[in-house]
């Protein structure tokens, strides 16, 4: 028998957080037979208009009891997360459906409805690197780390925004079917296989503006001092606050470590000089920080998912027309 794969919409969401795993479980019935059956909800049925104007034609979200349960269970994001009065219900018909849902799942700002039905409570969760200290502050008893592509703990699974929500839904067919059949699957929409769910997301943190003063100024001080020691025992003393303090203020504020936004901030600024082509991965490597071109190299794999020598051989490949990559 085929599993049901529901997922749930609402007003505003994205069409790509949608599209994209949607896309994803159907071309897993082409490739390995009818494996899905796959529907689109809204709490009322009817035609629900997304972000972008678009609108999709749903079925209305059954009540408990009234319908064979789905197997697993979507929730599409926004591009804000939703604070409507409609989240209450949607969240409370989550709760309802919970118990009787193999795989609860969220896609980018999904979590915060996720999160309001409280299946997420104690679990370890991401969102969009933006969002993720949003969630953490608005729900204290969730794990939010922002660095994830997706997270899985106990059949709740979350991810990042828009491309994220394929990764996670590769994973989730291969729960299902099996490695070859993602692989296959992933080969069909020209996407990488299995990116790692601990894979960082990007995001500019050259340029992120935390809430709290404290946090601001260290994260400045960081930037303009990159190459020095960023030990979080020298950042707390920028912060004037214990290394224990600093460690949950700097968390709860940009939902990260601090030693991984300084890797993130370092591998930012590298990138660029990577790009550029004009200096060696030594000189680099040292301008930014890291100890050799080596840390270097596992920073690059932990935030982009390729190397320096991946990146600077991109930049330096012709387009079709003979130009180079913009920079």
């Amino acid at each position: 028998m085929a599993r049901h794969v529901r997922f749930l919409v609402h007003p505003g969401f994205v069409l790509l957080d949608l599209g994209g795993p949607l896309d994803a479980f159907s071309f897993a019935n082409r490739l390995c037979g009818e494996h899905y059956r796959l529907s689109v909800a809204s709490m009322g049925g009817g035609a629900v208009r997304s972000s972008c104007g678009l609108e999709v034609i749903t079925e209305p979200l059954p009540e408990v009891g009234t319908d064979t349960p789905a197997d697993t269970l979507i929730v599409v994001g926004a591009p804000e997360p939703p604070d409507e009065p409609w989240v209450d219900d949607l969240a409370a018909a989550i709760a309802a459906a919970a118990p009787h849902t193999r795989r609860l799942a969220s896609v980018c700002t999904g979590a915060f409805i996720l999160a309001a039905s409280g299946v997420l409570d104690g679990r370890l969760v991401t969102t969009h690197w933006f969002y993720a200290p949003r969630l953490q502050a608005r729900y204290p008893n969730l794990r939010v780390d922002g660095d994830r592509i997706y997270t899985c703990d106990g059949g709740v699974w979350t991810s990042a925004g828009i491309s994220a929500g394929i990764d996670m839904t590769l994973a989730l067919i291969e729960e299902d079917l099996g490695r070859e059949a993602a692989r296959s699957l992933a080969r069909m929409l020209v996407v990488y296989y299995r990116r790692p769910g601990g894979q960082y997301q990007y995001s500019s943190l050259l340029d992120f503006d935390p809430g709290s003063d404290r946090i601001r100024r260290t994260l400045s001080f960081a930037r303009e001092n990159l190459a020095a020691d960023l030990s979080v025992e020298r950042l707390a003393d920028v912060a004037h606050l214990s290394v224990r303090q600093f460690g949950r203020a700097f968390t709860s504020s940009t939902g990260m470590t601090p030693a991984k936004a300084v890797e993130r901030m370092r591998v930012e600024a590298a990138r660029t000089m990577v790009e550029d082509g004009r200096q060696t991965f030594e000189e680099i490597a040292r301008l930014v920080g890291f100890i050799d071109p080596d840390r270097m190299c596992q920073g690059f794999l932990r935030v982009l998912g390729q190397t320096p020598q991946e990146l600077r051989r991109l930049f330096r490949q012709p387009a079709p027309d003979g130009s180079r990559p913009a920079r």
